[in-house]
């Protein structure tokens, strides 16, 4: 198949540009470089454009004959959603429905959108299925199920057929340690404490420790990113034997604490990470764990890294890599 990839010099994009190739697609990269990186792309193609620009997306899919598209593209901190919600409603929103326009106009009528566990808010019980109720309490995470609402609604008027995959925590790196995750600023657990373990930085700060869980910190479902691929490869061959829209929670039904996160950082670098504490932060659910049965079931996705330590060791291969040549 020939792929779109929107954002893919971003974190998981530049690793689903890899794994499409490795599967013999051509895979053609979409990225306004905002927070994405030229040099973590890998593809057959690299357009620089934003999903802003409704001319340049109809010369794009004129000129290209796509078969799919995978859309990573969109703004995505939480915190930041609180602060800026007119930025993310217009970037996930806005422009999400300028990519599904274009795609209609050429006849693209497959896409496997990046979704995520925000739209699920505060968690009515754990581990979360996909006929949990949707109560999103950030922008983000509002501003990503409403493309869910628009994906529907698409697929009933114009027959675009998608899979949404609601990512938990993706996190890890690329095993060949030539790629990985690259936030500036950083915002994500993992690399954030990986950084403090390497000297990077000085310390890790942890956001509240008066949660209702073990240790008093937040607990999140960690899903290595070259594992998130496979589903999309998976989702992809869904679409192209005709299957139906659906939607799946993605993550190896695992909880991790902070304090967990820090404890096995600090055996797989052999280094100690110096912790501040500091108070909640708002739009921070309590616990957040998947149920990932049903895309196990209707796909046969199985996560290959099912614990925490994997996750981490090849993370841990991409910060002390990555340090070196920002040196």
């Amino acid at each position: 198949m020939k792929v779109l990839v929107t954002g893919g010099a971003g974190y998981i994009g530049s690793h689903m540009l890899r794994a499409l190739q490795s599967q013999n697609h051509e895979a053609v990269c979409f990225d306004n470089l905002s927070t994405g990186h030229r040099d973590l792309v890998d593809c057959d193609s690299f357009i620089e454009g934003d999903l802003a620009d409704k001319s340049l997306l109809s010369d794009i899919f004129a000129n290209n004959n796509f078969d799919a598209v995978i859309h990573f593209a969109g703004s995505s901190q939480v915190g930041e959603s609180i602060k800026k919600p007119d930025k993310y409603y217009r970037n996930n929103i806005t422009n999400t429905q300028n990519l599904l326009d274009a795609m209609i106009q050429s006849n693209v009528k497959k896409i496997v959108f990046s979704s995520t566990a925000a739209i699920f808010g505060n968690p009515q019980y754990i581990p979360i299925n996909e006929d949990h109720s949707c109560n999103p309490i950030n922008p983000y995470g509002k501003s990503k199920l409403m493309i869910e609402h628009m994906l529907a609604d698409y697929d009933k008027a114009y027959d675009l057929k998608f899979v949404a995959l609601r990512y938990f925590n993706a996190a890890g790196a690329d095993s060949s340690g030539l790629i990985g995750e690259r936030h500036i600023p950083e915002t994500h657990l993992i690399p954030l404490v990986l950084q403090a373990a390497s000297g990077r930085k000085k310390e890790i700060t942890i956001f509240g420790n008066d949660y209702n869980t073990n240790d008093g910190t937040c607990v999140r479902d960690y899903i290595h990113v070259s594992d998130l691929c496979d589903a999309h490869i998976l989702s992809l061959d869904w679409l192209e034997k005709g299957g139906s829209s659906k939607r799946y929670n993605l993550g190896n039904g695992n909880g991790f604490s902070v304090n967990d996160v820090i404890r096995i950082a600090e055996k797989i670098t052999g280094n100690s990470i110096a912790v501040i504490k500091s108070s909640r932060r708002p739009g921070d659910p309590e616990i957040l764990v998947a149920d990932s049965k049903l895309i196990k079931q209707d796909l046969g996705w199985k996560p290959k890294y099912e614990n925490l330590d994997g996750i981490i060791a090849d993370a841990w291969n991409w910060e002390i890599l990555d340090n070196k040549r920002c040196l």
